[in-house]
């Protein structure tokens, strides 16, 4: 789980006015910056991991070939590195939902849902992490499990119901820039600026479907969890494609927010 909506309210959401638009980076330098993240080294990790996992799921490889042995050793080894990485994350959740500015009770509970969910997988997650390496007893890592896989999709629902809500005000404003552009048009008066507001709405709404895309891959394998590999969404190919989706857009979302 990678990203929860903000939950401003349209008179809060800040006004993407124009602004002078940077220089692009130097690649080496934007590459530094985005491993200097934890997130960054995270999602690529994620990658290869579910690369590695869809290799196997297919069948491309015999089980009796040693590369496959090693495979599934890599994609253990990085499964309990990726977990390292929650340690203490579980706070951006916290601080999320005590800066949120809400209008509704609806946006209040759904940013409980969202945030709590989320806050919670992670928490669980240290003591799964802690069980795996053999800090604490591994009997408690099972029901670690299931208590995190419930939490985190329940956390994915919150999340991309604020998502749908956020997209619908940023089609209501992109109507009033048409409105606006319709009218600066007729009177043939300049709009510059409100078309380069629309670019940025444009870009926000892109970045915002992306997001909700992501929560649907993570939301299937929290499902899968749930289901402990058995139910109809639990084919270990699906899985994998949906975490290795998951990641390609969180690693395209940290490294354009670098």
């Amino acid at each position: 789980m990678d990203s929860k909506a903000s939950t401003l309210a349209p008179s809060q959401t800040p006004n993407p006015a124009i602004q002078s638009k940077p220089k692009d980076k130097d690649f080496l330098n934007h590459l530094e910056a985005y491993l200097a993240k934890r997130d960054g080294v995270d999602k690529l990790l994620k990658i290869s991991r579910y690369a590695t996992k869809i290799i196997l799921a297919s069948s491309v490889l015999p089980e009796t070939v040693q590369l496959t042995r090693r495979l599934k050793s890599f994609d253990s080894s990085v499964g309990l590195s990726r977990k390292a990485f929650r340690l203490g994350k579980f706070v951006q959740d916290v601080n999320a939902l005590r800066n949120s500015h809400l209008d509704s009770k609806e946006e209040v509970f759904l940013s409980i849902i969202a945030y709590g969910g989320e806050g919670l997988y992670y928490f669980v997650e240290q003591f799964i992490w802690l069980a795996k390496s053999g800090l604490i007893d591994a009997k408690h890592s099972r029901s670690l499990q299931k208590i995190s896989a419930w939490a985190e999709f329940i956390g994915y629902i919150g999340s991309i119901s604020l998502k749908f809500r956020e997209l619908k005000r940023i089609s209501e404003d992109e109507a009033c820039l048409d409105s606006s552009i319709e009218i600066a048009v007729s009177r043939g008066v300049g709009c510059k600026e409100e078309e380069e507001k629309k670019r940025k709405l444009r870009e926000k709404r892109s970045m915002k479907q992306l997001s909700v895309v992501q929560d649907l891959a993570d939301g299937l394998m929290a499902l899968a969890d749930i289901q402990d590999g058995k139910g109809s969404f639990s084919d270990p190919l699906l899985v994998s494609c949906a975490g290795l989706l998951s990641a390609l857009i969180s690693t395209h979302k940290n490294w354009v927010s670098c």
